[in-house]
């Protein structure tokens, strides 16, 4: 499964007004409910900070990962967004996080969900692409990014 095929470019914030951990999980959740019609924005919310409790998605480098599952979907939801300020999202080396993508899947899956997440780092590894996606100018730019570099991997 391509980031790609997951991610619309509707579900994109270039600039992210959060400035905290909750409320950037709630800024993502909004911008995967205007693809998503139907999502339940609270229980979405409830699950990411459950999710967080049991140990921060921010996994370092400046990008943080946050997730969880759902039941009563069929799809994995992705929406991306991006923040210059950098948010502190108790990451792992301890700086605060600038690119954000929030996957959601369903209760039951195991596979596709651990190689989505999988497929994010391999992408966000590389400090070029990390950069290029900080610096971008808008999101058009931002998913242009996102695809180019991942027909890459």
């Amino acid at each position: 499964m391509k980031i790609s095929d997951l991610l619309k470019p509707n579900a994109l914030v270039a600039d992210l007004k959060a400035k905290d951990k909750n409320a950037l999980l709630e800024e993502l959740t909004d911008a995967l409910a205007r693809v998503e019609k139907g999502l339940d924005r609270k229980l979405v919310v409830d699950v990411l900070k459950e999710r967080e409790r049991l140990g921060s998605t921010g996994i370092g480098d400046g990008v943080a990962i946050p997730h969880g599952k759902l039941k009563n979907i069929d799809h994995l939801m992705l929406s991306f967004g991006r923040s210059r300020d950098g948010i502190d999202f108790d990451a792992m080396d301890g700086r605060p996080a600038h690119l954000f993508f929030l996957l959601i899947a369903p209760e039951d899956s195991v596979g596709v969900h651990l190689k989505t997440l999988a497929r994010i780092s391999k992408l966000l590894k590389n400090p070029q692409v990390r950069e290029r996606l900080v610096q971008a100018a808008d999101g058009g730019e931002i998913y242009r990014i996102i695809v180019d570099e991942e027909n890459n991997l």
